[in-house]
């Protein structure tokens, strides 16, 4: 088991103390967006060892066990970020698997660099992907029933929005979402612009349950992303509470601090709130038109103590412990790799003393003891 050394990502939507504060470090004045723990090649961590890809790489079914390799390959699968929000992320879509692979050999026959801008699949993987809130966290997830879309967008009363109210009550659920979606998406820019412009506006003057509208368009003005996020779920979790995001399920983080995990992936696919490129076509291929419940998730409790966030995929499984003074030690050995991530308190994983913030990786069949008061969250897989 051995102490992690892991990136801040200082993307322009980070903010500027929230992981300062669980640190316990000085703010730098610049945004502190994503810490990432894992063996991603963009922003590995560090080990005694080296990087943690590198020491995989060097002897996969060592670090990761026969199964995992097995199920997975010879990769890390998930991939285990401190994010911290301090203004809107992109609203964006993950493809499936076979879109992934599909996508990701297609560009390639077509010699797209990886690093082009306009590079969609960067890789073969999905990437499913959970967060769970730290702090109060906001957000958007996944489509409301149309007649809800159609009521908020009525709501504004502005002329240029009436028919894609129109649209949602004119068609089944699913066609009259997809039909509104690739409407503004398609739209004149500077039409659009205007519609926005004027949408913000009124979400700012009547405020209420439209204020979040306005917020969006402060960070993106003119933005059609703004529209679109009318088409979802407005959500705040509280810490503790989780949202599991599968393949084609459109959202866009707003604010707060969580624990996220993903599958080790960098497939996104935007529908505005950014300026990057923005694949229409492929777009509407992958996102999924289904209106339903978001899905806030709690953690199960086991026997052990220790409370489980269920999700239907095996490249992750996310766990949280919060151990009180004196609690007897808790035995995590697993035949799967993990890394433990303190976020409370000052808990011990074996020898290694643990402050909020701070992570260990545990090779697949090393023994792990946890003792100590803290809150820690758990990341393995399922193999």
């Amino acid at each position: 088991m051995e102490r992690l050394v892991n990136t801040v990502r200082p993307y322009a939507w980070g903010s500027t103390t929230a992981i300062p504060e669980l640190l316990g470090t000085a703010p730098t004045g610049e945004p502190q967006a994503e810490m990432w723990m894992g063996a991603h090649p963009g922003a590995p961590s560090l080990t005694p060892r080296g990087p943690l890809n590198d020491v995989i790489d060097a002897d996969p079914v060592r670090e990761l066990g026969h199964a995992a390799t097995e199920k997975f390959g010879p990769r890390l699968p998930f991939l285990l970020k401190l994010l911290a929000a301090g203004a809107p992320l992109s609203l964006q879509v993950h493809p499936d698997l076979a879109q992934a692979r599909a996508g990701h050999a297609a560009e390639d026959a077509a010699g797209i660099p990886l690093d082009a801008p306009h590079r969609t699949y960067k890789d073969a993987n999905h990437k499913p992907e959970m967060i769970c809130a730290l702090t109060p966290f906001e957000g958007f997830c996944g489509f409301r029933p149309p007649a809800e879309a159609a009521d908020t967008l009525a709501a504004l009363g502005v002329d240029s929005l009436k028919p894609y109210a129109d649209l949602l009550l004119a068609h089944p659920e699913e066609a009259a979402l997809r039909e509104v979606l690739t409407a503004l998406l398609t739209a004149d820019p500077d039409e659009m612009a205007h519609t926005v412009t004027e949408a913000a506006a009124a979400a700012d003057r009547l405020g209420g349950a439209l204020t979040p509208y306005a917020v969006l368009a402060h960070h993106y003005p003119g933005d059609p992303g703004v529209i679109a996020a009318m088409l979802l779920h407005h959500v705040r979790l509280q810490p503790g509470e989780a949202l599991y995001l599968g393949a084609g399920v459109p959202h866009a983080y707003v604010s707060g601090l969580g624990v996220e995990i993903m599958a080790n992936s960098d497939n996104v696919l935007r529908c505005g709130l950014t300026p990057k490129h923005v694949d229409v076509p492929e777009l509407l291929r992958v996102v999924r038109f289904e209106p339903g419940d978001p899905g806030v998730l709690r953690p199960e409790a086991s026997a052990t103590g220790e409370e489980v966030y269920e999700t239907p995929i095996d490249e992750f499984r996310l766990s949280r412990l919060v151990r009180a003074e004196g609690a007897a030690p808790t035995d995590l050995t697993a035949p799967t790799p993990q890394i433990l991530l303190a976020t409370a308190g000052r808990p011990k994983a074996g020898e290694i003393t643990l402050s909020p913030g701070e992570s260990v990786f545990a090779p697949a069949g090393e023994r792990v003891e946890l003792t100590g008061a803290g809150t820690v969250f758990r990341a393995t897989v399922v193999a």
